[in-house]
């Protein structure tokens, strides 16, 4: 019998698939059931909403009972109302919110006209944006328009604002920005 190659492939993945769908008389529901658990079996369970687009998927997060309490699995909460256990490729993705070793942790400034980015203080970081804030809005800020009309407003300065807030984190945020007299609000939710 002569065999090109196509054919081989042809004939080894029906053998394959005979052998598969017989399973040899083996039964492996019990092993697939067993290892499904050894992954989370000693780990801490607990409830937790998908921080990236405010849409509210519920999930479970698994952690390490180890003392170091590192994520171990994140899955989606078949009990929620919204999702029903489902996630995107975003909420897939939580784990590496703290399981990430290219995370930044701490702030970084690039100068005017550098060409690197330089660690900075939590504290200088945030005095930075502060004042850069107050300088713009207190250069642009309009009271009244060309008609006259009170506006109270600066057009100089946006938002956009984070989905990794919840609905009470956002709703603060917009005060904040309203408060100081911001008209491009956005939300990245959206975007």
């Amino acid at each position: 019998m002569k065999l090109n190659r196509r054919d081989f492939i042809k004939i080894s993945g029906a053998t394959a698939a005979g052998v598969a769908v017989s399973g040899l008389g083996f039964d492996l529901s019990q092993v697939k059931s067993h290892a499904g658990l050894l992954k989370t079996q000693y780990a801490k369970e607990s409830t937790t909403i998908c921080c990236y687009c405010a849409v509210g998927c519920g999930a479970i997060v698994h952690t390490s009972k180890r003392g170091d309490g590192r994520v171990i699995n994140i899955e989606g909460d078949p009990d929620h109302v919204i999702n029903r256990g489902a996630l995107c490729s975003k909420g897939s993705s939580l784990k590496q919110l703290t399981e990430n070793e290219n995370r930044l942790t701490e702030p970084m400034y690039r100068a005017p006209y550098s060409n690197k980015w330089q660690t900075v203080s939590w504290d200088w970081a945030l005095n930075t944006i502060a004042n850069r804030v107050k300088q713009t809005r207190d250069m642009t800020f309009e009271k009244t328009n060309a008609k006259g009309q009170t506006v109270n407003r600066t057009t100089r300065i946006a938002s956009l604002g984070s989905a990794a807030m919840d609905n009470e984190e956002c709703w603060i945020y917009q005060a904040l920005m309203r408060s100081l007299g911001l008209v491009y609000i956005e939300h990245q939710a959206r975007i």
